[in-house]
């Protein structure tokens, strides 16, 4: 019963997966507020594009 016991007490005392999961979630996070502001930063810029597009066929017709 002792051995049982101190190996359930040394895996609830590893931390090891629960450090890689952490990190996980922050590079998710970090990945999620990147795509996000690329997204508004698309939208916003997107009449620029526009213009910049036209301009672009009217100089070559």
């Amino acid at each position: 019963m002792t051995k049982g016991y101190a190996i359930f007490k040394a895996y609830l005392s590893d931390e090891s997966g629960a450090t890689a999961i952490e990190y996980g979630l922050i590079v998710g996070l970090i990945g999620m507020g990147i795509i996000t502001g690329m997204r508004a930063f698309g939208s916003s810029s997107d009449g620029a594009w526009q213009k910049l597009s036209n301009a672009v066929q009217n100089g070559v017709s």
